[in-house]
């Protein structure tokens, strides 16, 4: 199973360039056929290891990141995998308890990291836990201390504000940008390239919106837009949220809801930014592919199936309540390369 996460970053195309290093856990209870916990890492929009408790071991997702880590990394990892499987489930009840539930289906996640904009030099650091998608607690760095803002959380934050909180924010500030650093160093030629989109315009039949779609492209940060008469159209047009493909390059679709005669009357124009190259203008016309159910669309329909996985594995604004291991110290750069490389960062008191 391959789950991605897009990790969306709200700058122009034309700025520096943000890498992002993140770890998402998820548990899960009473989903059949899926696995109880998944542990996914992320650098700049590329999954690069993945776990979960059907596979048992840890696996790297791109070739680069096996010589960013040392011989021991995956063993080592698979099992700090297998107890955090167990926190998972046991944490899974202690939510349940807290939100007076019983039975159904329930999400425990977590979802940590930290950003380096190559350009200024500026960096940011998160922690965000989240029950059945819903925000439970986050660290605010500015304060070290914790949020939470439903009241099941309270006592969370309050055994963590402290010791938990400050070790957390010394990781995200220090060791998670070293290995992010480090990964971007490796990963250089496959984090880097640029990889031009391909446009179609789609339409289910003649009544229906008409969907550009671009795919095929990377990195993830891409801007589509409608133009009437050759102005910008924000009114009758939806964008969607861009999406992962099989291959590790990214799908994005906007949708132009416009009545077929309005269509007729006027220029509407599809306009796809991204920086592997000039912006591309497909002109509405009569010849539009066909996006109805068995018809050869690959791309829409892989993107669909990835991102309901995503939706099921991956909600921002995530939770995870473990007990804290009784003794750490901080994390000096030497330890970092013996460490899990994020996946030991601070757990928090149930």
């Amino acid at each position: 199973m391959k789950i991605l996460i897009l990790f969306i970053i709200g700058i122009h195309l034309t700025a520096g360039v943000i890498h992002s290093h993140s770890w998402i856990y998820t548990g899960t209870s009473g989903i059949p056929g899926f696995p109880e916990f998944i542990s996914v890492c992320i650098v700049d929009g590329q999954q690069v290891n993945y776990y979960d408790n059907n596979l048992m071991e840890m696996i790297p997702k791109q070739e680069w990141v096996k010589g960013a880590v040392d011989a021991d990394f995956w063993k080592r990892n698979t099992q700090n995998m297998i107890g955090a499987h167990q926190s998972f489930k046991a944490n899974i009840g202690i939510a349940k308890e807290r939100f007076n539930q019983t039975g159904g289906i329930h999400t425990v996640q977590r979802m940590y990291g930290c950003e380096l904009d190559d350009e200024t030099g500026a960096t940011d650091g998160y922690d965000q836990y989240g029950y059945d998608g819903a925000d439970f607690i986050s660290l605010d760095l500015r304060s070290t201390s914790y949020v939470a803002p439903v009241p099941q959380a309270v006592i969370t934050k309050q055994k963590n504000d402290g010791a938990t909180a400050e070790y957390q924010k010394n990781y995200l500030t220090q060791t998670c940008l070293e290995w992010l650093k480090k990964y971007v160093q490796y990963g250089k030629i496959s984090l880097e390239r640029k990889v031009h989109p391909q446009v179609s315009l789609l339409q289910t039949d003649p009544s229906s919106p008409v969907v550009c779609h671009a795919t095929g492209f990377y990195p993830d940060k891409v801007m589509i837009s409608w133009q009437k008469d050759g102005q910008d159209l924000h009114e009758d047009v939806d964008v969607g949220e861009t999406l992962p493909n099989h291959d590790g390059t990214f799908q994005k679709r906007a949708e132009l809801n416009m009545a077929s005669d309005e269509r007729k009357k006027n220029q509407f124009t599809c306009v796809v930014e991204h920086k592997s190259g000039d912006p591309i203008h497909m002109i509405l016309t009569d010849k539009i592919r066909t996006n109805r159910a068995g018809n050869d669309v690959p791309g829409i329909v892989a993107g669909l199936v990835v991102a309901a996985l995503v939706l099921i594995a991956v909600v921002v604004g995530v939770v995870m309540v473990v007990k804290r291991r009784s003794g750490y110290k901080k994390t000096s750069q030497s330890d970092a390369g013996s460490n899990s490389s994020g996946a030991a960062a601070q757990p928090l008191h149930t």
